[in-house]
């Protein structure tokens, strides 16, 4: 996904509210939009590197 798409940005920033990120997970978030084809990959991907911290 591109992150300079707007329409990219508009759902960063209301999965950013609605799960209320940390500044961590933004970051976190933001480096695995562009390896991330849609929106849920993007959210396995988020699933996938959380779990892999805990490790």
């Amino acid at each position: 996904m591109n992150i300079n798409d707007k329409s990219v940005l508009e759902m960063l920033n209301k999965l950013i509210a609605i799960n209320r990120l940390n500044k961590t997970q933004i970051l976190q978030m933001v480096n695995l939009v562009s390896i991330s084809n849609d929106f849920n990959e993007l959210k396995d991907n988020l699933k996938w590197e959380s779990s892999k911290s805990f490790h």
